[in-house]
């Protein structure tokens, strides 16, 4: 086992977007960054997951690369094992994770394979990943190797805000809200904090393909704050987090979405 010295993250689905943005700027606040996702190529560090450990490792960093399909419990356990092995610790895991609907289709005419591919990436995945990660924690943590662990989980403002075209994401992320709240009742006794942090409209390319829609709503006045939230806006949230500065917010939402949840007249 090697172990390396200093903070260890875990950020799932961190090639693109809300992941990409969060593991750099972790790694420039000392994490040594595990760098997760699916479609992973080594010759390719110009896009997705090796392009982030290069960037890291260019400016001086220390990151991993690791392929992993979080709806699969062979690979969620040997992403943990491969932490436990490389690191001997981890100090902060950020489910991240997700994925979109293929096609977007009415409530009444969504589909059950739709439904059943979402909740497993979105749902099932990080509720089972973070079992797995918080054994791990808590006995790194009875052993003096790790301080405070510390779970975030990236919701969506799809937790609360109805979208009938993608009922089952909406879904997805409700059930991401409640176990937020499981794990942060549950690992309070291992002063272990869990919290949520629920991004809002993120320019990623999740959101190419809605560009002028939100375009639209955003000018017309649907934000307070009247621009699209970047991917460095929820990473600066997961930031403070890691450096312990909402331990004593665990179970708590942090909504990143330039004030949409807000009640206005």
């Amino acid at each position: 086992m090697t172990t390396e010295s200093g903070r260890v993250a875990l950020v799932t689905g961190s090639g693109h977007g809300i992941g990409r943005g969060i593991a750099l700027r972790l790694a420039q606040d000392g994490y040594s960054v595990v760098v997760n996702g699916v479609s992973m190529d080594p010759s390719n560090t110009e896009d997705g997951a090796y392009e982030v450990k290069a960037k890291i490792e260019a400016a001086g960093g220390c990151a991993e690369a690791f392929r992993a399909d979080v709806s699969c419990g062979e690979d969620r356990a040997a992403l943990v094992e491969f932490i436990a092995e490389r690191f001997g610790r981890l100090d902060l895991l950020v489910n991240n994770a997700g994925v979109a609907p293929k096609e977007r289709r009415d409530l009444l005419e969504a589909t059950e394979e739709s439904f059943d591919r979402l909740m497993g990436i979105n749902l099932r995945g990080p509720y089972f990943l973070t079992q797995l990660a918080a054994k791990r924690m808590i006995a790194w943590k009875e052993a003096g190797v790790v301080e405070t662990p510390r779970i975030a989980f990236i919701t969506s403002i799809s937790a609360f805000a109805s979208t009938p075209a993608r009922g089952d994401y909406c879904i997805t992320k409700a059930g991401l809200s409640m176990a937020v709240q499981l794990y942060a009742d549950r690992l309070s006794e291992y002063d272990i904090p869990v919290i949520e942090i629920r991004p809002g409209i993120i320019a990623t390319r999740m959101t190419d393909a809605v560009t002028a829609k939100y375009d639209k709503l955003i000018a017309e006045g649907l934000l307070p704050t009247k621009r699209w939230g970047q991917s460095e806006d929820v990473a600066k949230v997961v930031s403070a987090f890691g450096r312990g500065l909402l331990d004593y917010s665990t179970g708590e939402t942090i909504e990143v979405g330039g004030g949409f949840g807000m009640t206005r007249l």
